[in-house]
């Protein structure tokens, strides 16, 4: 019997993890607080001008961003599982400015939804390990392909926004 390999490809997951000069409640608060998060969230040159957040399984975090060519973009998270202050699950997307669920507005076969997860451990001396877990949910496999291909990119854009939270903590701490 033949299988179908729409319903049996799977994606690597991709993962990347940095340690924090702050306590695991500080660092839980710079993500789930939406004026905190305007502060620093998302790639580099972009600044958010739309943060709300109601923080509970189901409810969503939706954000408005502007790229540095002035280009808005918006997105959300639905909440899947909140397990303060180490856990947060959720569904991630690109939304439109009423919180519809949007495709990638450059990249059209970019999966959907991704399935992320965030973890905040403490570390020795009050840091934070942050681990972020992030997966194509529900993706098709021209989606999935895209998602794999797309790791460097992932990787230089989760750096510089980890870095932009890095600089935040530095200076509110």
């Amino acid at each position: 019997m033949a299988s179908n390999k729409s319903e049996t490809a799977t994606s690597k997951e991709f993962v990347i993890s940095r340690v924090f000069d702050a306590p695991r409640e500080f660092v839980w608060k710079a993500f789930t607080e939406p004026e905190r998060m305007k502060h620093w969230w998302g790639p580099k040159g972009f600044t958010v001008f739309a943060s709300m957040m109601d923080l509970r399984p189901g409810g969503t975090y939706h954000y408005g961003m502007k790229a540095p060519d002035g280009t808005p973009m918006w997105g959300k998270f639905v909440f899947r599982e909140i397990a303060a202050p180490g856990r947060m699950v959720f569904i991630n997307s690109f939304s439109d400015e009423a919180g519809g669920t949007t495709r990638h507005p450059m990249h059209r076969s970019w999966p959907l939804e991704m399935l992320s997860t965030f973890t905040f451990e403490e570390q020795p001396g009050g840091k934070t390990k942050l681990t972020i877990r992030w997966s194509p949910h529900a993706a098709s496999e021209e989606e999935r392909k895209t998602f794999d291909a797309g790791h460097g990119s992932m990787q230089q854009g989760w750096t510089g926004t980890l870095d932009q939270l890095e600089a935040y903590l530095a200076k509110a701490t």
